[in-house]
């Protein structure tokens, strides 16, 4: 086949950055015999690494790059699209493969696409992450569009593709599913000093443990009930554990609540135990999260829950929302707490803390679970499907 791909989103630092970063480096290998024709902007012309005998990078002029002009405050430009829509049609292509409706563009009408939907999060909740009646507006619309242009959706877990089905009103039938897994880099790390260097520069205090996020600081996220639960160990234990935010602190196009967190700390009076790490890169990471406690993740749903995995598979129990996949993926990896339960949180917190035999317990299932997943199967499923959707 000879397989277009929205590349555009491949300078995102966010997950459905990695997951087009990841999956198409899988599919590149287990589909050889295919030709991949990316399709990017400047920006993402800049870091695509992509290699392979049968890849070619199209670069097309943007006035603004889709990764930030496709933000949850803003929306791309009618010429702009036009000109990602006029570069795809002079191509000869089998089949188009958009790894996230986020930087969908309309596409030749006979030509058949996979769109993926990560997840159904911004209809289910478009006041979590949608931050004005305009972008949602803009959101419905592109949604609706790259439903109808899509013979085939793909999405991230069974989980995801039970919320797209049931909010967006898709067909279980015409859903897909390509798993994620965690990036290579992420191992248990091997050295006590990257550890403790790692944790350093997050600005943990030398002899404290500590338990780490990962991810946007946006309201559906529910990092402000985070910083609460872990506000309740501070008299409860000798020697409280910090907790350490990882994620980029500008440039996120996403609907933040920064503010709110800060203001949180505030109110809760642990400035002295939350350290604002900003963003980590993956190999440093690595050993930041082998250091944790464990990984915090109780947002309000999770399509996938990729940072989960990612902590997993270097030997790190999660702490999670049963909202996703995770429950599931990483079955006696972690403890699992409904969404808005804070109660629940910071018992779970406080039992890892304290509870070290559990925790360690807990980190060889997470660790023996994330080893499961590959992006090799991943890539087949998407290839599977593009060539369903080609035939």
């Amino acid at each position: 086949m000879r397989i277009g791909v929205d590349a555009t989103c491949w300078a995102n630092g966010r997950g459905y950055g990695r997951f087009a970063r990841e999956l198409l480096r899988a599919m590149v290998v287990e589909g050889a015999s295919h030709e991949f024709v990316c399709f990017v902007d400047d920006r993402a012309a800049r870091c695509f690494d992509l290699a392979g005998a049968g890849v070619r990078m199209v670069v097309v002029p943007q006035s603004a790059s889709p990764t930030t002009a496709a933000s949850a405050a803003g929306s791309r430009s009618v010429a702009d699209m036009w000109r990602m829509s006029r570069a795809v049609a002079r191509e000869q292509l089998d089949v188009f493969f958009s790894p996230s409706v986020y930087t969908y563009f309309p596409l030749p009408p006979s030509l058949a696409a996979v769109i993926t939907f990560h997840d159904a999060i911004a209809d289910r909740f478009p006041r979590l992450t949608l931050p004005s009646a305009r972008a949602r507006l803009f959101w419905r619309a592109k949604v609706q569009m790259a439903l109808a242009q899509s013979r085939i959706v793909l999405t991230v877990s069974d989980y995801a593709a039970n919320e797209v089905s049931r909010t967006l009103r898709v067909r279980r039938d015409r859903i897909r599913v390509a798993v994620e897994a965690a990036a290579p880099v992420y191992q248990p790390s091997d050295s006590p000093d990257d550890v403790l260097s790692a944790a350093r520069r997050a600005g943990v205090a030398d002899g404290r443990r500590w338990f780490t996020y990962v991810g946007g600081f946006n309201p559906h996220k529910h990092v402000d009930a985070i910083v609460r639960a872990h506000a309740t160990l501070i008299d409860k234990v000798t020697e409280a554990p910090e907790l350490v935010l990882v994620g980029a602190l500008d440039d996120d196009p996403f609907f933040g609540s920064q503010q709110r967190i800060r203001d949180e700390i505030v109110r809760c009076g642990t400035g002295d135990y939350v350290r604002w790490a900003g963003f980590v890169p993956d190999d440093e990471l690595r050993h930041l999260l082998s250091g944790s406690l464990a990984l915090l993740l109780p947002s309000q749903s999770e399509g996938f829950g990729l940072p989960a995995v990612e902590a997993a598979a270097c030997g790190v129990p999660v702490i999670a929302t049963r909202e996703s996949p995770l429950p599931q993926l990483l079955a006696g990896g972690g403890i699992f707490v409904a969404p808005g339960d804070e109660a629940a949180l910071a018992s779970a917190i406080r039992r890892l803390a304290t509870d070290e035999p559990h925790r360690r317990t807990l980190a060889t299932g997470a660790l023996e679970r994330a080893r499961m997943l590959s992006w090799a199967s991943s890539a087949r499923a998407a290839l599977d499907a593009l060539a369903e959707a080609a035939a």
